[in-house]
């Protein structure tokens, strides 16, 4: 018998926000895969489900992913990590795959679904949703991000500017994600549309290391990969 793989999504931060199926799927599962950070502190998956998990109790699994865009090796480790998951799931094991937010949205666990379906299409995958860091920002910051006919658009974040600056123009709210790296360029788009003061910047929302900055004050900071902009027209 040949265990499930479950892609479970546990939320933007805050523990308390883990789904219930989610906890019961943690609880249940023989073993818990989550992202691990290469110097060896958590991941920030695993902190948000430190509270649930007795790692005693479970085949603990810590991955890490390259931080690359060449395919060649993205390819390799992707394999490696389904080699790894197919041998506790042949061995008749469940696998909790956890990841921050929701496993469908701009996730890790995406690419790991893609290997094994193409690898080992004998193993059934299930999907758990989690609250994705986007609604945790809007809740914090009591931002509506769609109402009526409005339009709301998901946008990585990136050094664009006209692009960017269209997805300002033909959205009413935009969410833009790993904004870190181009929150000078963000900025001055911002500043050029007058818009400046309809942006807000939140660094991992929702949990207790959560920081809403000032958007003004932005400008030459460095931010962590964890911070995304919500601009609301």
């Amino acid at each position: 018998m040949i265990g499930t793989l479950y892609g479970v999504g546990v939320g933007p931060g805050d523990p308390e926000l883990v789904t219930v199926k989610a906890y019961r799927i943690l609880k249940e599962a023989h073993a818990v895969c989550y992202p691990k950070k290469r110097k060896g502190s958590k991941s920030y998956a695993q902190q948000i489900i430190d509270v649930y998990i007795n790692p005693h109790e479970k085949d603990m699994l810590g991955l890490i992913f390259p931080m690359t865009k060449d395919e060649t090796i993205l390819k390799r480790e992707w394999t490696k990590t389904a080699n790894l998951l197919w041998e506790k799931l042949r061995e008749g094991k469940d696998v909790a795959f956890v990841t921050e937010g929701d496993p469908l949205l701009y996730s890790t666990f995406i690419h790991v679904m893609n290997i094994m379906r193409e690898k080992y299409p004998e193993v059934n995958i299930n999907i758990v949703p989690g609250i994705s860091s986007i609604n945790g920002a809007s809740a914090q910051l009591k931002i509506p991000l769609a109402d009526g006919d409005e339009h709301v658009a998901i946008i990585p974040a990136r050094d664009d500017y006209e692009t960017m600056k269209k997805a300002i123009l033909e959205n009413d709210c935009i969410i833009f994600l790993k904004v870190a790296k181009v929150i000078d360029l963000m900025i001055e788009i911002l500043d050029e549309l007058q818009l400046l003061h309809k942006a807000h910047v939140v660094t991992k929302t929702t949990s207790k290391e959560e920081i809403v900055w000032n958007v003004k004050e932005l400008k030459g900071i460095e931010l962590e990969y964890l911070t995304l902009m919500v601009v609301r027209k």
